[in-house]
């Protein structure tokens, strides 16, 4: 198996699902990446997009979806990675025969010759073998340093999909779907807070509201202000 070549075990995150990300602008995008999961649709396509923004999240959705579906896939975070060890892993002998590879930070690549080179090779290798290339970045192709200009002209061939922030009332449904799949309830006025407490910034927030799911299973409690307070350190 492939899996077992690999130097590095890149686990995926229980939650990194689609059931619990907030589509907010991202419809079409989440439908793209449903058929990505299904083994259909397009063999590559292009996320971008501000960190923050739930490009992982996705990444990793796809791959978790895929077991329901058949689907083999792989998810390669590259910046978790010495640039050897990127080079090693793009290079890995029989990678294209997976049917998904989901390549995360694709920003580390550009402007290392090696693994730039590396990653052409696998693009060519997955589209001749039929499968899906799905990588995440925080620009467009066109705007990365890349040096290999044919590689910066497969990257800019297949579906582009830039996947947006949420505004604050998408901010506050993305955390109250995010209680819910946790089984906690988060009514507007305690999210409401959580906003203007918090940094706004989605990574963040949901990390506070895990801090918090926690807290309350451990007391007991539900969550209202004063136990926020308490919890967070405000």
């Amino acid at each position: 198996m492939i899996f077992s070549q690999l130097p590095l075990s890149f686990k995926l995150k229980d939650d990194a699902t689609f059931a619990n990300f907030y589509p907010g602008k991202n419809v079409a995008a989440l439908s793209c990446l449903w058929s990505v999961s299904k083994g259909q649709g397009e063999q590559f396509v292009y996320l971008s997009g501000f960190s923050g923004v739930g490009k992982t999240h996705l990444l990793q959705a796809v791959c978790h979806a895929t077991l329901s579906y058949g689907v083999s896939s792989l998810y390669l975070p590259l910046k978790e990675s010495t640039l050897i060890e990127t080079e090693y892993l793009l290079g890995l002998e029989n990678l294209e025969n997976l049917d998904v590879i989901c390549l995360d930070d694709l920003d580390k690549v550009a402007g290392c010759f090696k693994e730039e080179e590396a990653l052409f090779h696998l693009y060519n290798r997955i589209r001749e073998n039929g499968g899906t290339l799905l990588v995440a970045s925080k620009i467009y192709p066109i705007q990365s340093e890349f040096q290999l200009p044919d590689l910066t002209s497969r990257l800019g061939c297949g579906v582009m999909n830039r996947i947006f922030s949420l505004n604050d009332e998408e901010k506050l449904a993305a955390l109250q779907l995010r209680a819910q799949v946790r089984g906690l309830s988060l009514d507007e006025t305690v999210g409401g807070f959580l906003l203007r407490r918090c940094p706004r910034d989605m990574l963040k927030l949901f990390s506070a509201l895990e801090k918090l799911d926690k807290a309350a299973l451990a007391n007991q409690r539900r969550l209202t202000i004063p136990f926020v307070k308490i919890i967070l350190g405000f």
